[in-house]
């Protein structure tokens, strides 16, 4: 675990720790508010992430800042971040040593954050979280309690882009985490 930002974005820096460094622009570490309450976590940088070295800058990003703008949720006021820090290829799915080489910058991630919520953004951040016996389809839009922090799942934009019936559901689970935010 490292200390601070500064530590974490140093050890960071030139990760080889798995075959996604091969191929990647910019190690997409996360970005917004480092003090705040409410973090979302996604699977993976895409084509536009890689690019830019921001998460959620994308297609499913452009949709979620249509969500938060709707919910009022302001993206400076939130931390996003991701499973795994490169892209990749193509766009799959992190593997599993893919994940689990990038575990300890997340878990950095959340213990330097200390947020009261984290909202799930699919299935990989689900279970890498949460445990492999979640499943996106009956665990979203449910909230979760452990060691004091929310946990929220729902689709990842992404899923959004491919599925347009999902979107009232991802509404309706970031209009809970909004109410919760207003809450804690």
């Amino acid at each position: 675990m490292y200390d601070s930002f500064e530590e974490l974005e140093e050890a960071i820096k030139d990760c080889k720790k798995c075959k996604l460094c091969n191929n990647r622009n910019n190690i997409v570490l996360g970005c917004g508010r480092k003090d705040t309450k409410v973090m979302f976590i996604g699977e993976g940088p895409g084509a536009d992430e890689d690019i830019q070295g921001i998460p959620f800058v994308g297609k499913a990003g452009k949709l979620m800042n249509m969500a938060f703008e709707a919910l009022e949720i302001d993206r400076e006021e939130v931390y996003i971040a991701n499973v795994v820090k490169c892209r990749p290829p193509n766009n799959r799915n992190p593997e599993k040593d893919e994940q689990e080489a990038c575990l300890d910058y997340l878990r950095s991630q959340v213990m330097l954050i200390k947020p009261k919520i984290i909202v799930l953004l699919g299935s990989i951040a689900l279970k890498t979280i949460l445990g492999e016996e979640y499943s996106i389809t009956s665990s979203r839009g449910k909230w979760v309690e452990k060691k004091g922090i929310f946990y929220m799942p729902t689709f990842h934009p992404a899923a959004l882009l491919r599925d347009e019936s999902k979107k009232l559901d991802f509404y309706n689970d970031l209009k809970e985490v909004k109410e919760k935010m207003n809450n804690i």
